[in-house]
């Protein structure tokens, strides 16, 4: 006989948690890359135009980017736990065609397949903790879920900066790629169980109205979508230039690989555990207001960089840039949880994740090109700029009653109109 399926986090917390650390080595994959690929690419290859270096994070942007949307237009038909899978497979050589790269296109060939996997992994994890936890725990729920997957992008920056410190980029820093690799996949195939059913049961009692596109919806008519949508892409964005140019403005400074595995570790740290209590926030507290003051600290935070030389400062701005981030990035998923019915709940989670993620080729192309042609301070102030744009985008677009709690968000005939 068949289990009753029951909706929280209490009622499925093994499931829950085994899904938490299945993310946790989801973000370690990325985390590696994280300090050491932009010298990567100057030491190894030669390369020193930045538009070409920061190729391997458009490259992981549109990738993952794709992936996001099918996985959230498959996992109603092929089940999110198989789609996790398969991202896991797709992980697997990765760190081997690093170790053994003998041109910069193997390296931009190992992104494709690393935002493929991200894409299939992270957003598998995401609905599923989504369909576990029910309303009440959501904004909990995704603050755990990025807690995870940012604590471990900052862990993992850290340890492969401190390991190419002590023994050189190639290979010992790719080998935690092969460790994290392996046991992801094993930790899904064998413990992670399909959540289709927690939709079936959710579908019984909720009463948010269908959207007539999920796509168009998502990214332009819906208010309270599209304004979400337009701030995960920026924060993205930003978020492309800090991981591609950051390290360089370290390097033009003299910093070493260990104090600039300190520095790019720090952002994605505090991020990480920062979510632990922005999640909750944001089942209680405006989500609205917590999406502008987090887009508006990042933008405040990315423009006073170029203005930083000390160690201290440098660390206090990647800190404050890391709580910025910590503030809208649960609150993003469970906005678009609570505006959405939960059977086209995946397909706008995925239509967000698309354009957030674009938002890491965007930024690179942007802060490159820019870096290339009137230097890195003016490009991270152009990103600095635009992030304050979409704060205000927030402040001025999305409908204060979107963002209430602990009720359903419910959408107006002017947000669903066509």
């Amino acid at each position: 006989m068949a289990k009753e399926v029951k909706l929280g986090l209490q009622e499925n917390w093994k499931q829950f948690t085994l899904l938490v650390i299945v993310n946790a080595f989801v973000g370690g994959m990325v985390g590696m890359e994280r300090t050491i690929i932009p010298q990567f690419a100057e030491l190894e290859f030669g390369i020193a135009s930045k538009t070409a270096i920061l190729s391997f994070i458009t490259a992981f942007g549109i990738s993952k980017a794709l992936a996001n949307y099918y996985t959230g237009r498959l996992a109603n038909r092929f089940g999110r736990r198989n789609l996790l899978i398969i991202g896991w497979l797709i992980a697997l050589p990765i760190p081997f065609i690093l170790i053994h790269a003998s041109h910069w296109n193997w390296v931009v060939f190992a992104n494709v397949l690393l935002g493929l996997s991200q894409g299939l992994t992270w957003s598998s994890t995401v609905v599923m903790k989504i369909d576990l936890v029910g309303e009440k725990d959501r904004g909990f729920a995704m603050g755990l879920n990025e807690f995870a997957g940012y604590f471990a992008v900052g862990v993992v920056a850290w340890l492969s900066g401190f390991i190419a410190g002590q023994y050189g980029i190639n290979p010992y820093t790719f080998y935690l790629g092969i460790g994290i690799s392996v046991i992801g996949f094993i930790l899904s195939l064998i413990w992670i169980k399909d959540t289709r059913r927690f939709v079936h049961k959710e579908s019984q009692t909720d009463q948010t109205a269908n959207l007539k596109n999920v796509f168009i919806e998502t990214t332009f008519k819906n208010r309270i979508l599209s304004s979400v949508t337009q701030a995960g892409l920026v924060n993205n964005l930003n978020d492309g230039m800090v991981w591609g140019l950051l390290p360089i403005l370290l390097l033009s400074l003299n910093y070493d690989n260990e104090y600039i595995g300190i520095v790019t570790a720090v952002y994605p740290t505090v991020w990480g555990i920062g979510q632990l209590f922005t999640g909750k926030m944001a089942d209680h507290f405006s989500k609205k207001k917590m999406l502008f003051w987090g887009m508006l600290l990042q933008g405040l935070a990315i423009l006073c960089v170029p203005f930083a030389s000390s160690l201290s400062l440098l660390i206090a701005l990647s800190a404050f840039l890391g709580l910025g981030t910590a503030l809208v990035y649960p609150t993003f998923l469970a906005t678009i949880a609570s505006a959405t019915a939960p059977g086209q709940r995946a397909e706008s989670i995925g239509t967000f994740r698309l354009w957030r993620d674009l938002g890491y080729a965007f930024g690179a192309v942007v802060s490159g090109v820019v870096a290339d042609y009137f230097g890195l301070q003016y490009a991270i102030l152009l990103i600095g700029g635009l992030t304050i744009i979409s704060s205000l985008i927030i402040q001025f677009r999305m409908p204060e009653a979107a963002t209430k709690n602990p009720e359903p968000t419910m959408p107006t005939p002017d947000d669903n109109e066509n």
